[in-house]
């Protein structure tokens, strides 16, 4: 990059005196304007405070660099100041930093990821030579710095280095992912060159991951540096190495002692036995992941941050149904504006407005990495459109991933228009194809088959109880909240409104029979489960109480062949008792407190019928739970004390 072309002598200053950070901003700002580089001084002015107040934009050495990107820029361009009186409270990453040397960069908002990254990427690779930065502070006139900002070849050589036959991996992410995570891997591989350690540094950042760590170098590496703010993504990479975790700052304070650090835990903690057959399972030997690891591990991801949502939302609508139903405020619960409607709107937003948009989301970022999750919420928000359900928010997370993957590869951030690629294309054309996909390919079809169930449910209706029952049952469990379960519940409603109360008691009794064999598998079978589906367990109990079936969704998203006809198996048994004892529920309502509300038979009767019924499906459900899951584990020849890891 030739710096010499985004300024020019009249913006850079030499030698001036200044009292504060502030006058340095406001006396370089006024630079910017009259070089004709700003549409307006006080808006570009108002993003370079803004940005002072996120983080220090000090960092060591004597160097700061200010910046702003905003649509009153005209052009990129950067002015510079030279420092005569060292300015010391310039809040920076080394506290001990004075600033001698301040370097001010003018963004347009539209090259936030492209001319602001390669900028700043330039500025800390050419600034971490000693005799680079020493010219440009020795520079007594503009004109002189002006012609010193791209004499690199002149630089000193490198002073010859032992090599110490030494391979240190690192990983750089901060929450923004752009300047600290470039610029703190600049410095770790220029602390890696001076040590003769080999340094390589893989950055997570506001495009994803870049140079990936390769199988041979997860092989060779002695140890492995995590210099970090946000969750690292593929830790496992690692599990073999020497680890030293840091934050995404400290090696621009002092990368020399990180690498020192990583290289004594490598001798006081060698590197364990690495196993290339596993490693190959799941990534490929330059560093790409399989396909099947990355489906397995993008249904995971959807189901880690979905799972948060469930309880939360669950709980939350459990409490609004317990309280309306223990207290006889039915008619609170359905009054639009109350209280109790809005406690009940707010646990069902959570569970039927985000949780598919966050379970796609989530899987495509899994995918893609951050460019894919516009376009994965635009496919949850399509299949709750087109009434999909979490099936549908699945299939648009695998959509949204791999078209962005496929987007990615075809059309590279690269050059001017990196940042337009990155914050436009990326999202916007993402969201159109994946979001047209969802709602006008996938939606007819789905539609269909929703009024299909729905029509041949009605027909049943007048035939045969038993079956009837039985067929709800299964219907609910199938994909609980689905648009099959959503089939049932309509035709529940229509049957109640026609003064036909059967249906709807078998759908509340079968509401809980997916939650209640959850929890007893993940007590009775605890041994056969992980930690994570051992916690969810124990909640979905109480969820199942309010007859709310979403606890179960991360079981049959991680194991549908399974989980599925075990679910549906008991469920169909319980929707075929209480429906072959004609019990009836004439309030659209569920979960525990419906006992007082039954009909078709005496109180007590109704009650234990069609608690009964519920407690016998889930015990046949949690039967089968176990005896699928210690299969699924003897069939793949895993021990029982390794499944904590099993997904």
């Amino acid at each position: 990059m030739q710096l010499q072309t985004l300024t020019s002598p009249s913006l850079i200053s030499t030698a001036k005196t200044f009292e504060s950070k502030e006058d340095v901003i406001h006396y370089l700002v006024k630079k910017l304007g009259e070089a004709g580089k700003l549409y307006s001084e006080a808006e570009y002015l108002q993003s370079v405070l803004d940005r002072e107040k996120l983080s220090p934009t000090g960092f060591e050495g004597g160097l700061a660099i200010p910046h702003g990107k905003s649509t009153a820029v005209k052009e990129a361009a950067f002015a510079v100041a030279t420092l005569k009186k060292p300015l010391t409270n310039w809040e920076s990453i080394d506290p001990t930093n004075q600033v001698q040397l301040v370097i001010m960069l003018a963004i347009p908002e539209n090259e936030a990821g492209s001319t602001h990254l390669a900028l700043l990427a330039e500025f800390v690779k050419r600034l971490s030579n000693e005799a680079y930065k020493e010219r440009l502070l020795k520079a007594k006139t503009n004109t002189e710095l002006f012609e010193q900002l791209d004499k690199t070849d002149s630089q000193e050589e490198e002073r010859a280095v032992k090599k110490l036959n030494k391979t240190v991996l690192a990983i750089t992410a901060c929450p923004a992912g752009i300047a600290h995570t470039y610029m703190a891997a600049e410095a770790l591989i220029k602390a890696g060159k001076e040590l003769g350690v080999d340094v390589f540094v893989e950055k997570q950042g506001a495009n994803g991951i870049e140079d990936r760590h390769t199988t041979a170098l997860l092989k060779k590496a002695d140890a492995i540096i995590f210099a970090n703010d946000v969750a690292v993504k593929d830790e496992e990479r690692f599990a073999h190495l020497p680890k030293l975790k840091t934050s995404v700052a400290a090696p621009l304070r002092n990368a020399t002692n990180i690498i020192q650090q990583a290289l004594d835990k490598a001798e006081t903690t060698p590197k364990k036995e690495y196993n290339p057959a596993q490693i190959a399972e799941s990534f490929s030997e330059d560093g790409e992941k399989s396909f099947k690891t990355e489906i397995k591990d993008s249904i995971l991801t959807g189901i880690s941050y979905i799972i948060p949502v469930i309880v939360a939302g669950g709980m939350t609508l459990a409490a609004a149904v317990l309280i309306s139903q223990a207290f006889d405020l039915q008619e609170v619960y359905a009054q639009e504006g109350s209280w109790l409607w809005l406690l009940r709107q707010l646990g069902g937003g959570l569970l039927g407005q985000l949780m598919v948009p966050i379970l796609a989301a989530y899987m495509a970022y899994s995918i893609a990495d951050k460019p894919a999750l516009g376009p994965g919420f635009a496919a949850g928000v399509a299949a709750n459109l087109i009434g999909s359900g979490f099936l549908g928010g699945m299939l648009g997370g695998f959509l949204a991933g791999f078209f962005l993957k496929f987007l990615k590869k075809k059309i590279q951030p690269k050059g001017t228009f990196a940042g337009f690629i990155s914050f436009w294309v990326y999202p916007v054309v993402g969201t159109l194809v994946v979001g047209s996909i969802m709602l006008f390919v996938i939606g007819e079809p789905l539609a269909w088959i929703n009024q299909s169930l729905i029509n041949w449910l009605g027909s049943l209706s007048g035939t045969n109880a038993l079956i009837l029952g039985a067929i709800l049952g299964a219907m609910v469990s199938f994909d609980l909240g689905g648009p099959v379960n959503k089939a049932a519940y309509t035709f529940c409603i229509g049957a109640m409104a026609s003064g036909n109360f059967i249906p709807y008691a078998a759908f509340a009794s079968v509401k809980m029979v997916s939650a209640f064999s959850v929890t007893g598998a993940t007590i009775i079978g605890k041994k056969y489960f992980t930690k994570q589906e051992q916690e969810i367990g124990k909640q979905t109990w109480l969820l199942g109480l309010a007859g709310i079936t979403e606890g179960a969704i991360p079981f049959m998203i991680n194991d549908p062949l399974r989980v599925i006809p075990s679910l549906v198996a008991g469920s169909a048994v319980t929707g075929a008792i209480v429906a072959f004892f004609n019990i009836g529920l004439n309030v659209p309502g569920a979960g525990i407190f419906s006992l007082a509300l039954l009909q078709g038979q005496q109180a007590l009767a109704a009650a234990s019928i069609w608690l009964g019924a519920a407690l016998i499906g889930a015990l046949i459900s949690m039967v089968l739970l176990i005896a699928t899951r210690k299969m699924k584990l003897k069939k793949g020849n895993i021990e029982v004390s390794t499944t904590q890891n099993v997904a």
